[in-house]
């Protein structure tokens, strides 16, 4: 039994930190991308015109990205954007993104 409990904890953990270690890629990939210029540090814009990311959950994220990297949603800069993102970049950005609630 002790050894079930102590598996369990050990998966746990090791899910746990897999999940922090996206969001620090994601906020890296954020920066990196240049997300910062348009959604703000944090997620938080300081213009109108562009939406903050604070507050938005990962699966919402994930797909928005997805769509305008597909095109399926038309923004011609954010599909410029999105282009140049991969898989892991919009998993990333999504748990990073997710974090800042």
């Amino acid at each position: 039994m002790k050894f079930v409990l102590a598996f369990s904890f050990s998966l746990a953990m090791l899910f746990a930190s897999a999940s922090q270690a996206d969001a620090a890629a994601g906020q890296s990939t954020y920066a990196a991308k240049g997300c910062i210029g348009c959604h703000g540090a944090g997620g938080v814009s300081v213009a109108s015109a562009n939406p903050s990311l604070k507050g938005r959950d990962a699966a919402f994220i994930r797909q928005t990205l997805t769509d305008f990297r597909s095109g399926a949603r038309k923004n011609p800069v954010m599909n410029a954007m999105a282009a140049g993102l991969n898989d892991a970049d919009i998993n990333n950005i999504a748990d990073y993104i997710d974090s800042l609630k």
